[in-house]
């Protein structure tokens, strides 16, 4: 036993010991030049952003935003926008790639979104929140409703969402940063929306 064990690790090692990472310009033959990005199709999948207070949470949001090619990110209520330099520090150049708007009202911006066919859905815990992993592709568009890094989605906000999911917790703390939530559940929400 002890014998196949010492040569799967050896395997692995030799296979580790062989993987090189790619370089900058190996990466970027795989991506649309930045003087193209308003002509790639994107998805229909947005995100809403109520009071986010943190700007660096900002630019990571449009960070991640951009990597899914987010259809459009609407900033609401105090949430700082750009041009700022603590968004742009975490942003790095995505606030030029993604389309964003800002709308003071967010209940305005949703209603907006439901007029157009989209259903909207809070990042949130509620007594009707599912798992990230349920939403089905019959569902989208949608948008995703991501609230204050406090006090999350307002109780006026989520009066106006079709329904809630959530990222279950299993330690001590009941929610995460937003900006690395919104990373989880809009990268599962791509996952399933890329399946059409």
């Amino acid at each position: 036993m002890c014998n196949y064990l010492l040569i799967a690790i050896s395997i692995i090692l030799q296979y580790l010991a062989g993987m090189k990472k790619l370089t900058h310009d190996q990466i970027s033959r795989n991506r649309a030049p930045a003087g193209e990005i308003s002509s790639i199709r994107r998805l229909p999948l947005f995100a809403l952003a109520e009071n986010i207070r943190s700007l660096y949470n900002v630019g990571s949001i449009f960070r991640t935003a951009d990597a899914i090619l987010l259809g459009k990110l609407i900033l609401t209520g105090y949430t700082p926008i750009p041009p700022r330099k603590e968004i742009e520090k975490t942003a790095l150049g995505s606030t030029a790639t993604v389309p964003w708007e800002y709308n003071k009202d967010p209940i305005a911006a949703i209603r907006a979104l439901r007029t157009a066919g989209v259903r909207i859905v809070s990042l949130e815990h509620t007594d009707r929140s599912v798992p990230h992993t349920s939403v089905q592709l019959a569902e989208f568009p949608l948008c995703l409703v991501i609230g204050n890094e406090i006090t999350g989605v307002s109780q006026e906000v989520l009066n106006e969402c079709d329904g809630a999911i959530e990222i279950p917790m299993f330690g001590i703390k009941h929610s995460l940063n937003v900006a690395v939530a919104f990373g989880i559940a809009v990268f599962e929400l791509a996952r399933v929306c890329n399946q059409r």
